[in-house]
C-alpha cells in the first residue's frame, strides 16, 4: 500500500459518494502527510512499512475509542468507530490466529532459549519482525507471558 494507491482509493469512493469511507481515507491520507513532516519534513516520502505503521496506530486508535465508547454507553459512537475501523482493516494484512500466534510464540522461546518471565524481551525481540502489521503487539506479548510462567 502505497500514498498513490490511497490518494486512488479516496478518488473511487468519492466518485462513488460514499461518505463514511471518503472520510476514513481522508483521515488516513492525513495521518501519513503528519507522518511524513515529523520524520523528514516536505522532502521525506512515507514507504509501505510506515503507511502500515500509520494504519496501525489508527486501527489502535479505533480500538481504544471503542472500549471507551461502550463504557460510557456511546454505543452510536461506538458503532461509528467500528464502521471506520472496518474500513482500516481492508488495507492492513491478514491477522494471525491466535494459534498461530502460539505456535510462533512456541516456536520464539525455543529459539532464544528463553527461560523465565526475565527473557520475555529477547522474545519479543525475536517475534517482532515477524509478526509486524499482522498480530496486535497486547496478545501476542499475553501468549509470551503466558508461555514463559508455565
Amino acid at each position: 500500500m502505497n500514498k498513490q494507491k490511497l490518494q486512488e482509493e479516496l478518488k473511487q469512493s468519492m466518485l462513488a459518494r460514499d461518505e463514511l469511507k471518503t472520510s476514513v481515507l481522508r483521515m488516513l491520507i492525513s495521518a501519513v502527510n503528519y507522518y511524513e513532516i515529523q520524520k523528514g519534513g516536505a522532502g521525506y516520502e512515507a514507504s509501505e512499512e510506515d503507511i502500515l505503521t500509520v494504519l496501525q496506530k489508527e486501527a489502535k486508535q479505533r480500538n481504544d475509542s471503542i472500549e471507551q465508547f461502550r463504557n460510557a454507553n456511546r454505543l452510536e459512537l461506538a458503532e461509528k468507530e467500528e464502521k471506520e475501523l472496518q474500513i482500516l482493516k481492508n488495507y492492513l494484512p491478514v491477522q494471525l490466529s491466535e494459534e498461530e500466534i502460539k505456535v510462533l510464540v512456541e516456536e520464539a522461546v525455543k529459539q532464544t532459549g528463553a527461560l523465565s518471565i526475565q527473557d520475555m524481551g529477547k522474545v519479543m525481540g525475536y517475534l517482532s519482525p515477524k509478526i509486524k502489521g499482522k498480530a496486535d503487539g497486547g496478545t501476542v506479548s499475553r501468549f509470551v507471558k503466558e508461555s514463559l510462567s508455565s
